[in-house]
Parts: C-alpha cells; sequence; structure tokens
C-alpha cells in the first residue's frame, strides 16, 4: 500500500492542485442549480417541472458547446509545455471565432425545437411557463459560448483559479437575482419561473464580461496578448480546433442527449415525473461536478505531459485520475442514499413528486461508478488527443445502450420513470469501459 501511494503521491497532488478550483467553480454551478431549483419548487410545482422539461433540452446544447469548446484545452497545454506564448493568444482568438460559430449553429436548432415544442407530447397546462421560459434561455447560448472559450484558455495554461474566481461572482449575482425576481423582493416584480431565467441571463453576460476584463486589462496574460491582437488570420489553428473540438461536442453531447431525450419520456407520465427528474438531475450533479473537475484536471496534465515527450507518464496520470474519482463517487453514493428520503421536500412540497424522487435513487446510485469511469478516460483520451472515436463510443453506449433500455423498462415493460433511469447505469458504464479500453491502446502506442 506504501509502495501504491509513493507512486502516484506526486500525480495526485498535481491532479488536486489543477482540479480544486475547477472543482469548486462547479459546486458554485451546483449551488446555483440548487437554489433556482429549490425557490421555483417552492414557488409552484409547474414551475419546476417546466423548468425540467425547458432545462434538460438545453443542456443539450450547453453540453455539446462545453465539449466543443474542450477541444482548446489540450491544444493550449501542448503549445504552454513549449512555452509558445503568440501561439497561445492566437488559439484563443480562433476559438472565440469557432465558439461564436458553433453558438449561432445551436441557437438555429433551437429554434426549430422551439417552434416544434407543442409536439413534443408534454402537459398542455406547462406549455405557457415553458415557451418564455424557453426564450430567455435560447438567449443566452452565444454569451455561454464565448465564457467557454475563455474558460478553456485558462484552464489549458494551468490558471484554474481565475475561472473558480469568475465563476463564483456569476453564481452569487445569479442567486441574489433569483431572490429578487422570483419572489418579487426589493420592490422587484414577481416573475416566478421568468424571473429566474433572467437572473440566469445576466449572470451569463456578466462572467463573459468578467474574464474579458481580466485578459485585457491584467497582467496576469500580458503574454498572450501579442498573439491575441496580431493580424494573422490563419496558422492551422482553427482546424485543430474543428477537428478536435466536434468529437468532444458530440460525445458530450449524446451522452446530455441521453438524459435530454429521456425527459420528454418522463413528461408522457405526467408533470410529477418531469419534476421528480429534474430534482433527482440537479442533486446528482453534485457528482458530475466533482468528476468533471478532477477530468478536467486530467486532461491538462495529460497534454502537458505529452507536450515534454514523457510518454511512459501519460497512464499513470490517468490511473490517478480515477483513482480520485474513485473516492469521490463513493462517498456521492453513501451521501444520496442516506438523504434519499429527504431530497424531494428540498425541492417541492408535492408529496408525489417527494415519492418518485425516492424511486428514482437506487438507480441514480448505481450509475456513479460508470459516470466516474467514463469522466476519467475521455478525460485522458482529451489529454493525447485521441478525440475521433470518442464519438462513436458515445453513440454505441448512449444511443444504443441508454436510451432503448430506459424505453424498454420504462414504457415498453411499463417500469415508469424508474425503468427510464434503469437505462443510465447501462449506457454510462459500458462508455466507461469502451473509453478506458480505448485509453490503454493509444497509450501502448504512444510508448513503442
Amino acid at each position: 500500500m506504501n509502495s501504491f501511494i509513493r507512486r502516484y503521491k506526486s500525480i495526485y497532488a498535481a491532479l488536486l492542485k489543477l482540479g480544486i478550483p475547477i472543482i469548486i467553480g462547479q459546486l458554485g454551478i451546483i449551488i446555483v442549480g440548487f437554489a433556482d431549483n429549490i425557490m421555483v419548487g417552492h414557488h409552484s410545482a409547474d414551475e419546476l417541472a417546466a423548468a425540467s422539461f425547458v432545462n434538460n433540452l438545453f443542456l443539450l446544447s450547453l453540453m455539446f458547446g462545453m465539449g466543443f469548446s474542450l477541444g482548446l484545452t489540450p491544444l493550449i497545454g501542448a503549445l504552454t509545455a513549449r512555452n509558445q506564448f503568440d501561439e497561445v493568444g492566437r488559439s484563443l482568438r480562433h476559438s472565440l471565432w469557432a465558439n461564436f460559430a458553433v453558438a449561432l449553429f445551436l441557437m438555429a436548432v433551437m429554434w426549430v425545437v422551439y417552434g416544434n415544442i407543442e409536439s413534443l407530447g408534454q402537459p398542455e397546462e406547462l406549455l405557457p411557463l415553458i415557451k418564455p421560459y424557453y426564450l430567455i434561455q435560447w438567449s443566452g447560448l452565444i454569451f455561454v459560448m464565448l465564457f467557454n472559450a475563455f474558460k478553456q484558455f485558462a484552464d489549458g495554461i494551468t490558471d484554474t483559479r481565475t475561472s473558480m474566481y469568475v465563476l463564483l461572482a456569476g453564481n452569487l449575482l445569479n442567486i441574489a437575482g433569483n431572490y429578487f425576481l422570483i419572489f418579487g423582493k426589493g420592490g422587484f416584480p414577481e416573475w416566478g419561473l421568468l424571473g429566474a431565467g433572467l437572473s440566469t441571463l445576466f449572470s451569463r453576460i456578466m462572467v463573459l464580461l468578467f474574464f474579458m476584463a481580466i485578459f485585457f486589462f491584467s497582467s496576469r496574460y500580458r503574454c498572450y496578448k501579442a498573439g491575441f491582437l496580431s493580424r494573422k488570420v490563419y496558422d492551422g489553428n482553427m482546424s485543430v480546433l474543428i477537428k478536435n473540438g466536434l468529437p468532444i461536442a458530440f460525445q458530450m453531447g449524446m451522452e446530455t442527449g441521453a438524459f435530454s431525450l429521456s425527459v420528454i419520456m418522463m413528461g408522457w407520465f405526467g408533470a410529477a415525473a418531469l419534476a421528480a427528474h429534474q430534482v433527482v438531475t440537479t442533486f446528482a450533479t453534485i457528482g458530475f461536478m466533482l468528476y468533471y473537475g478532477i477530468g478536467a484536471a486530467i486532461t491538462i496534465e495529460i497534454s502537458r505531459v505529452k507536450g515534454e515527450g514523457r510518454c511512459k507518464d501519460i497512464k499513470p496520470v490517468g490511473d490517478a485520475g480515477f483513482h480520485l474519482i474513485g473516492v469521490m463517487l463513493l462517498c456521492c453514493a453513501v451521501l444520496i442514499f442516506m438523504l434519499r428520503n429527504y431530497i424531494g421536500g428540498w425541492f417541492t412540497d408535492s408529496d408525489e413528486v417527494c415519492r418518485i424522487v425516492v424511486l428514482l435513487i437506487i438507480p441514480t446510485i448505481v450509475y456513479q461508478l460508470g459516470d466516474g469511469l467514463q469522466i476519467a478516460y475521455s478525460g485522458a483520451l482529451r489529454g493525447v488527443g485521441d478525440m475521433k472515436p470518442m464519438a462513436v463510443i458515445a453513440f454505441i453506449s448512449y444511443f444504443l445502450v441508454c436510451l432503448p433500455c430506459g424505453y424498454l423498462f420504462g414504457v415498453i415493460c411499463n417500469g415508469g420513470p424508474v425503468g427510464i433511469w434503469w437505462g443510465f447505469p447501462l449506457g454510462l458504464t459500458t462508455a466507461g469501459v469502451l473509453f478506458y479500453l480505448r485509453f490503454c491502446r493509444v497509450v501502448k502506442k504512444l510508448i513503442r
């Protein structure tokens, strides 16, 4: 045991140094999600159900966009390891243009969805709440994508603390806005779910402005500004960003798509099932965000190690990252189990919603292992630059395993909401195992 710890000790320290600021920033997002859903749920159970439907639809776009922006991190990490600071600045500029284009694409897709929203089989009484909230979320996509470019740039140069501080500031703004606009405090109108949407939009605009101000007016990023402001338009980085970003975008988009399309099936069982889905998803996001922080650290550290030519050190970094995630997922599983009878009551006063929440907890606990496994080794694959197979693995895991199994268990076998949720452990575990096997194969080739 002592030799095992000595072997990985320095790697654990490096990953935690990079990952903890990311985790803190992600925990801030979780707190905002909790605040959003608790405030909206106690204002109205129907508003919580409407928020569940819209947020899950937009989660697909947001994760696709975040996945695309992640293609910048290994590129920046490798350039930083070689002290190519002008190239780093140019890569950020190219990433902003690429993320802007992807944002316009996502907005076009979500506009088409909005035009057909009445055909998705959701409860009629929720549509007057769904439509205005949907439009507010739609208008914020472009700000999210531009912020993602700045965040991945900062993470790639190992400055994960700046992203943490900016996210925490935006989260405080969001929570304050929720308090005033949902319940009509301080002389503001009581807008309920609409107020929650406006608060989120305002915070998204502000975090982008915060990051822009830090980049352009602080001395911290001075060495990258010359490359960013240079007139050189194309040096191959744009094609690399697209080549790296699209497979990750499809991988994360398909994973999120499994949850987003499942919410449509949940809507077939009524507003209470939708609200319960939102409650459990929000709480289970604690695990995902914690694991993601270490997964991002794995990507950064492996890209740096590879950039320095130390290929034999790549696999220990990936394995050490999964060790850390394993401890986290065990803690999350125990926490979720212990709080299973209380979670629903934090978000809503509806007894029916609380009853369904308790039923969904077991599949939620089971899928933690698969979630941690796929986050660790998808992060490792991003670090070594092996992105293309990730989209294929995601398609198999989420569209050929997760969704069909959820439909089979939930709809055909009359398992209801719980049956739908049993598709998630199967899909996530399949993805995790396939990512791990692919990572081992790639590392062997690099060492040769």
